[in-house]
């Protein structure tokens, strides 16, 4: 299935071209970001169609993924 990735601040290289990637059904947030070559760690934020989700949450045919790091301040 298609879905459409979006990485922001300092994951921004890791969106795939076209922002588009094909996963398998059933694919969690976890394992597309093992796919992309992200660690784990790095990731702080996750939203699925603009809803806050979880590294377990399963993703649907032409869903929105949605990867942010830890926003820091000062």
């Amino acid at each position: 299935m298609q879905i459409e990735i979006k990485c922001f601040a300092t994951l921004s290289d890791f969106t795939p071209e076209g922002n588009m990637m094909t996963v398998e059904d059933g694919a969690t947030i976890q394992q597309v970001i093992d796919a992309l070559g992200i660690k784990t760690e790095d990731v702080k934020i996750m939203f699925i169609n603009g809803k806050h989700q979880s590294l377990s949450s399963v993703l649907s045919e032409g869903d929105r993924l949605g990867l942010f790091p830890a926003v820091g301040g000062g």
